[in-house]
């Protein structure tokens, strides 16, 4: 979409607002509508897509590749000049770093968490059940519904396909959790370790803690909060380490859209 010519292209917000659009408003339903699905029907995670799709190629239309606008009603223009705002150095901003470290690392680090966070868990099913496979029978009860119904016994023994689940379960999760702790600590440079072996898995230890019942009833009857939290601390230790001694590269902070998407103008404009 176009600006109107009386709108002036180097201070937009003077002469105009931004359009209004319900592409946010469709996004997040969509988005909702797809995490429904996993609890009640596929049908409306398919629906819950769609939407969800829509409403961000009508949000993108609205942004890119150049802010739609409209005018203001005549008589409520804001007057030329516009206000001089005071000049702020690239050191005074905090919630965007200007480095970051790179997504693999996060994965690298996620990964070696998840060896300690194994290890952990391993030595509390020999110590306290005398087996290192009920930790990871149980880890695959929260997408294997019949492992739920297994008699202790069984719980215990090797079963080669719901090890496959756990190992599967436990790599992908251990992935995702290096990746927000690379994209996160470099917002806490002073204190990465705190912030990841710490605080991180207070929070995520009180998060299962009030769900365990619901996500996993077997767990529950099982699981040792003192040990479960110290191999969180371990993971997020280990991650954390990894990550904080990886190489940082620059962000792109402060570039318009058109330089980070790799878009070039011609002559003629757009």
């Amino acid at each position: 979409m176009k600006i109107p010519q009386e709108i002036p292209v180097e201070t937009p917000y003077l002469r105009g607002v931004p359009t209004p659009t319900a592409g946010p408003l469709w996004a997040g339903f969509g988005l909702s509508m797809a995490f429904a699905g996993l609890v009640t029907n596929w049908m409306v995670s398919v629906i819950g897509a769609i939407a969800f799709i829509a409403g961000l190629i009508a949000w993108a239309r609205q942004c890119f590749p150049e802010e739609a606008l409209e005018a203001l009603p005549a008589g409520s223009e804001i007057p030329l000049p516009p206000p001089a705002l005071e000049h702020r150095p690239a050191t005074a901003r905090v919630m965007l770093p200007v480095e970051m470290h790179r997504y693999r690392s996060g994965f690298v680090g996620g990964l070696a968490g998840g060896v300690a966070m194994a290890i952990a868990a391993v030595l509390w099913g020999l110590l306290r059940e005398g087996s290192v496979w009920l930790p990871i029978n149980l880890l695959a009860g929260i997408f294997v519904p019949s492992v739920d119904a297994e008699d202790v016994a069984l719980l215990k023994s090797f079963q080669p396909g719901i090890f496959a689940i756990a190992l599967a379960i436990h790599g992908v999760s251990c992935m995702f959790v290096g990746l927000l702790y690379a994209v996160c600590l470099p917002m806490m440079p002073s204190r990465p370790l705190l912030m990841g072996g710490l605080l991180s898995p207070i929070l995520w230890t009180g998060v299962l803690y009030a769900t365990i019942g619901i996500v996993n009833p077997v767990l529950e009857r099982f699981i040792s909060w003192p040990w479960f939290f110290g191999s969180q601390v371990a993971f997020g230790l280990v991650c954390a380490i990894v990550v904080s001694r990886s190489k940082k590269i620059r962000t792109m902070a402060g570039l318009s859209m058109e330089q980070r998407m790799g878009v070039e103008r011609n002559e003629g404009g757009v």
